[in-house]
């Protein structure tokens, strides 16, 4: 890979003064004009292109070179802890800026931070800031003793009543009968110093000397140098603050004062002056830029009531970066040695949102998970999982082959759903597809429809049980809560400033916590329709990226739509037929309903998506109405076995005619199971004020049955 040459551009060695005065020019090549693409192929020539990446410095370093030049100041925010590159080698965020402020010309770059306070990234750069804040520091006293500014005391020696510095008495004497200055009574005159008087001279020599400047420490003092320094036109300076939005946190009123005087330091910045060489190209004011990681966290009145202040959002690399990267880690992944252009090309598609220090780290995957670079897709699944074992692949091969039985257990009378489900469970078994856009997508994708209470969220429940042995995989998301249009950001969560940002998004959420997941999505046409276009990126990439940035991947995930769309139409059906409605008139009937539907509402293109996996549910039928009500009869005996440690003795002799009578009204069928329910419901009661008006004892056992006119029996001691 050819290498840009950086002298070539007019770029100074970052630790050099520079060619002038924050001057703009010569450096247009390198942030504006240069944007040809890096090939991967080391013997492919390079192509230009206006969007393409250079080895220069990121597409945002070159927007943020231009902000510079029409003199604003710029709030970076988004992935400023992420990796790049300056000058054709990787770069930190920091050396990446500051070597972009150097190249603008700028004599000194600092940065300021919560955690190390004010520190120059570049040599040379901190002495220089020295000299600048004492040249404009109020001049002291001086207190070295030289000149008229000397301390009074420092030429005599003596304090006022004639005695030295130190514990001299009052009277000239000093303890064991010396003279002031060390002489003793009765001498030459000479002066002899006594151990102690020597000790205290030594230690006192320093005291009056002068004390070098320290550099400001508090973000108070440091703002106000910071301010002082680019108000003058005298040198080309640069400073950026970041994080600032953690050191103070918008709402507080020091943090108000601290915005305050960064806004004002912003806003002060003047123009150097041009040096000799400078020519009519416009220069750059001296910089005073913010680095934070969300700008939703920064007061609004910070950066937009002011048309100075830009802001430039520092997004993931872009196709043409991500190639850069790759060129740069080719030999870090396994297999490079025999990747065609083709195969790094893939691997440049499939790695769209990543970060750089992600590829990095993708990198090293495919070491450590033995994953080819010739198999991108799979590289990325084993990256973004992070998990050693596949659920999928651990499954029961007995188990999966008997899916259809299993399911059939817990719902009863709809053999084609389950069998349909089963059928995607040994799919995502056995883990083939067409090619490799398949791997991305879910492992299956059903739109449930039909009549109300026949068991599609049961079926939901059952599949999550089976594949993982726990119910707490499936999870549910109630549509009929989604149906206003902003109601779409609950599941990909608010973009930044919102109330709510910082939380994510509800479905993205819980899909990064549990990738492997039977999601289900409860009477999806009560949703609104901006709410349903979420599902289309799910549905065709298999991935949903949250208002925070982060991305859920849906790869190992069974969604699951359910609808009750058509069901209103169902009892018209039932009393226009003397006999039986077959299913393949139910089958007919829901799915030009389904479709209709989402014609309706403008979303046809949802609905040819799922269009494979809509399954509809039957109505019961008179077979199964019995089942149904035996399982229900069964799970209100253990509760009251569980509660009272009372038998249950059903008279199902009179108990299942009955339910089924009440049952073969079409006003009842259109309801399903749900209607079921509802007439033992009358069960249930007589249950209740028996046990308040009788108090059986505990062991005790009653019967439970209906006489001729459907009115419940309660008989004590078993029996009907």
């Amino acid at each position: 890979m050819s290498t840009v040459d950086w002298e070539k551009h007019g770029a100074r060695d970052a630790a050099g003064p520079g060619p002038g005065p924050y001057d703009t020019r010569g450096t247009s090549d390198v942030t504006s004009d240069v944007t040809s693409d890096v090939p991967l192929d080391p013997d492919e020539p390079r192509r230009e292109g206006p969007d393409a990446a250079d080895g220069m410095m990121p597409l945002w370093a070159v927007s943020l070179n231009w902000e510079l030049r029409r003199g604003r100041q710029v709030i970076l925010d988004g992935r400023i802890r992420d990796r790049w590159w300056f000058a054709d080698r990787p770069a930190s965020f920091r050396g990446l800026v500051a070597g972009v402020l150097a190249a603008r010309g700028a004599e000194v770059v600092g940065w300021w931070d919560p955690v190390d306070g004010l520190d120059f990234p570049l040599p040379g750069h901190g002495e220089r800031f020295d000299a600048l804040a004492a040249r404009g520091r109020p001049r002291e006293a001086s207190r070295s003793g030289d000149g008229d500014a000397a301390d009074p005391r420092a030429g005599h020696g003596s304090r006022p009543g004639g005695t030295e510095p130190g514990d001299a008495r009052p009277g000239g004497t000093e303890p064991g009968g010396t003279e002031p200055g060390g002489a003793r009574p009765g001498g030459t005159g000479r002066e002899e110093t006594t151990r102690r008087g020597e000790e205290r001279r030594r230690g006192t020599e320093g005291l009056f000397a002068a004390v070098a400047p320290r550099r400001p420490s508090s973000f108070d003092d440091v703002a106000a140098t910071v301010r002082r320094i680019v108000a003058s036109p005298d040198s080309a300076t640069a400073f950026v603050f970041e994080d600032i939005d953690h050191r103070f946190p918008p709402g507080q009123p020091e943090s108000y004062l601290a915005y305050l005087r960064l806004r004002a330091a912003m806003t002060d910045a003047v123009t150097p002056r041009p040096g000799p060489s400078s020519g009519a190209a416009p220069r750059a004011r001296n910089a005073v830029l913010c680095a934070v990681g969300d700008i939703g966290r920064l007061p609004g009145w910070f950066h937009l009531e002011d048309p100075r202040v830009a802001t430039l959002h520092v997004g993931p690399p872009d196709p043409s970066e991500r190639r850069l990267w790759v060129s740069w880690l080719r030999d870090d992944f396994r297999g490079a040695s025999e990747a065609s252009r083709a195969d790094l090309e893939a691997l440049v598609g499939a790695t769209d949102g990543m970060a750089g220090w992600e590829i990095d780290a993708l990198a090293r995957t495919s070491w450590l998970r033995n994953a080819s670079v010739q198999k991108p897709d799979k590289l990325l699944e084993l990256h973004r999982l992070n998990v050693s074992v596949d659920p999928w692949t651990q499954l029961d091969r007995e188990t999966v082959g008997r899916a259809a039985r299993e399911l059939g257990t817990r719902v009863v009378g709809q053999h084609k759903a389950v069998d349909a489900v089963a059928a995607a469970l040994q799919a995502a078994f056995v883990g083939v597809d067409f090619g490799n856009s398949g791997t991305a997508r879910p492992r299956g994708a059903f739109f449930f429809v039909g009549p109300t209470g026949v068991g599609k969220t049961e079926l939901a429940k059952a599949v999550a049980e089976l594949m993982f042995g726990d119910e707490s995989a499936y999870a549910r998301f109630d549509m009929s809560e989604y149906q206003q249009e902003h109601a779409a950001e609950r599941l990909a969560g608010a973009p930044p400033g919102y109330i709510g940002y910082e939380q994510g998004g509800e479905l993205t959420r819980r899909v990064q916590e549990r990738p492997f997941s039977v999601l289900l999505f409860d009477e999806i046409e009560k949703a609104h329709p901006k709410v349903l276009d979420k599902f289309l990126q799910i549905l065709e990439d298999g991935r949903l990226t949250d208002g925070r940035g982060q991305t859920a991947h849906f790869s190992q995930c069974l969604i699951i739509f359910t609808s009750n769309t058509g069901a209103e139409g169902v009892r018209d059906l039932l009393a226009q037929r003397a006999d039986e409605l077959p299913y393949a008139a139910l089958e007919a009937h829901f799915t030009r309903a389904v479709e209709e539907k989402f014609r309706d509402i403008g979303r046809p293109e949802i609905y040819g998506r799922l269009k494979p996996g809509v399954v509809v549910f039957d109505m019961l039928r008179r077979e199964h109405v019995v089942r149904i009500a035996d399982r229900l009869l069964g799970q209100f005996a253990e509760s009251v076995r569980e509660r009272h440690h009372v038998e249950l003795d059903y008279d199902t002799a009179a108990l299942h005619p009955w339910i089924t009578d009440r049952m073969s009204d079409p006003a009842h069928q259109a309801y399903g199971g749900r209607q079921i329910r509802n007439e033992l419901e009358r069960l249930r009661a007589a249950v209740v004020t028996h046990f308040i008006g009788h108090r059986p004892l505990p062991g005790s056992r009653l019967g439970v049955g209906v006489d001729a006119d459907g009115d419940v029996t309660i008989t004590a001691g078993g029996g009907a």
